[in-house]
């Protein structure tokens, strides 16, 4: 465990803002232009850029080119893992199929625009208390 924790650290640092994490969100779901992610996050391109350009750098996301477009895809089964394990634990919703995860992001992008737009860019999760 000493030996991973700085790895660990750092591969989670990727999902602790709320951009890249929406950015995660959106990717998981299925393989995205950049205009598609802009259309459906409302992040603005530069931001945009710059979160994938750091998704990318850390291993998280691939990119396919065909012709023009630059297509963005989940490329670490750690990161995907980690985005169906959020979805079942914030979304109440288990991503087990294609259809409910792809339902499960539509509909958590939604409330978490709202709560971002009321909280800020730093994304923010429950803590989860354990009673006997």
């Amino acid at each position: 465990m000493i030996v991973k924790a700085p790895e660990a650290a750092d591969f989670m640092r990727q999902f602790s803002n709320a951009n890249r994490l929406m950015l995660l969100c959106q990717i998981a779901r299925e393989e995205c232009s950049v205009s598609d992610i802009q259309a459906a996050l409302g992040i603005k391109q530069p931001a945009l850029s710059q979160q994938l350009a750091e998704l990318r750098q850390a291993g998280l996301v691939k990119t396919r080119r065909e012709s023009r477009q630059i297509y963005y895809s989940i490329a670490d089964g750690r990161a995907e893992a980690v985005m169906n394990l959020l979805f079942n634990l914030f979304c109440g919703v288990k991503a087990t199929a294609h259809a409910d995860f792809a339902a499960a992001v539509t509909e958590g992008q939604d409330a978490a625009a709202n709560a971002m737009a009321r909280r800020g860019d730093s994304a923010h999760f429950a803590r989860i208390v354990r009673t006997e």
